[in-house]
């Protein structure tokens, strides 16, 4: 039988690092803080098309426009949705993605 260096409920050694200072620095955001980012971009984007499809509404343009910024719409909740279950890399995509369709359509359509 042999004998363990040190019993378990000794003090580990005095040249021993502590735990969180073998730990890289982290750059950036942390995940929380980037899910809330993303939500508050969203949300934003939610609120400017809320606003732009009252003033096509208001303009009396195109149905399809309409419909244009009421799936923009519901992309941005989506985008809120997807990032509170914490994919945030997937919410940016769908997010910039949706925004550069949205607004060619809108372009498409009222030229």
């Amino acid at each position: 039988m042999s004998v363990p260096d040190r019993e378990p409920c000794d003090p580990p050694p005095a040249d021993a690092a502590p735990a969180d200072a073998a730990a890289p620095e982290r750059l950036g955001l942390t995940p929380r803080q980037a899910r809330r980012l993303r939500i508050a971009a969203a949300s934003l984007l939610m609120a400017a098309a809320a606003v732009l499809l009252a003033v096509r509404l208001a303009s009396r343009s195109s149905v399809l426009v309409v419909g244009v910024y009421g799936l923009l719409l519901i992309l941005c909740g989506l985008v809120i949705e997807v990032s509170r279950r914490g994919r945030t890399r997937l919410g940016s995509y769908l997010l910039a993605t949706g925004l550069v369709a949205a607004l060619l359509m809108d372009v498409v359509v009222l030229s």
